[in-house]
């Protein structure tokens, strides 16, 4: 008598479904941390660490939207991937106290920080339009892989600035950074 294991059927959702859930719900966690910490103090005018780190949260957000315009006006066949993540990103600029209505339209400009080389820019000239942004590559599959580095390195930029910043910002620059792991999932998933 032989023995046989029954058929392996994968049961419950999909790697693709948990992780815009997951996505979904570093959202929802922004809500909750979004307040300005008010226990910050400033010495003699100057900022706080924690004001600098959320001003600075606020800025390469609003670079990466402006990234993520560039690449929509280059290649709107993305659009149906990419606006979800985008509409994130743009939550992210205001979850830091950012101004939402500037990276709000495609083509909101990044911040001038952005041209660093450690930020994500644009383009040199900071326009998100597929002319001015010789920066988006012209293959969907290249914009695509360039997104997805651009929101690992920042999301590892930003989990490694949690030492230095007070709980509720902690607890910010976590979610978003863990979002931003997720969106860079998102984008390589079809290489794999």
């Amino acid at each position: 008598m032989s023995f046989t294991l029954p058929s392996r059927t994968p049961s419950g959702p999909r790697r693709r479904s948990l992780l815009t859930g997951a996505a979904g719900a570093g959202t929802a966690l922004l809500v909750g941390c979004s307040a300005p910490d008010t226990s910050s103090g400033t010495t003699k005018g100057s900022p706080s660490a924690a004001d600098r780190a959320r001003a600075r949260g606020a800025r390469d957000s609003e670079a990466l939207a402006g990234r993520y315009a560039a690449v929509l006006a280059a290649h709107p066949g993305l659009d149906e991937r990419l606006s979800p993540l985008r509409a994130e990103v743009v939550r992210h600029v205001e979850a830091f106290g950012g101004d939402r209505r500037e990276s709000a339209s495609p083509s909101a400009s990044p911040s001038p920080a952005a041209s660093t080389p450690s930020a994500v820019a644009a383009g040199p000239s900071g326009e998100a339009s597929a002319t001015a942004s010789p920066g988006v590559p012209a293959t969907e599959k290249d914009a695509l892989a360039q997104l997805a580095a651009a929101e690992r390195e920042l999301a590892d930029r930003r989990a490694k600035e949690l030492v230095g910043v007070p709980g509720e910002l902690a607890r910010l620059l976590a979610s978003v950074a863990a979002a931003g792991a997720v969106h860079a999932f998102l984008l390589t998933e079809d290489e794999k």
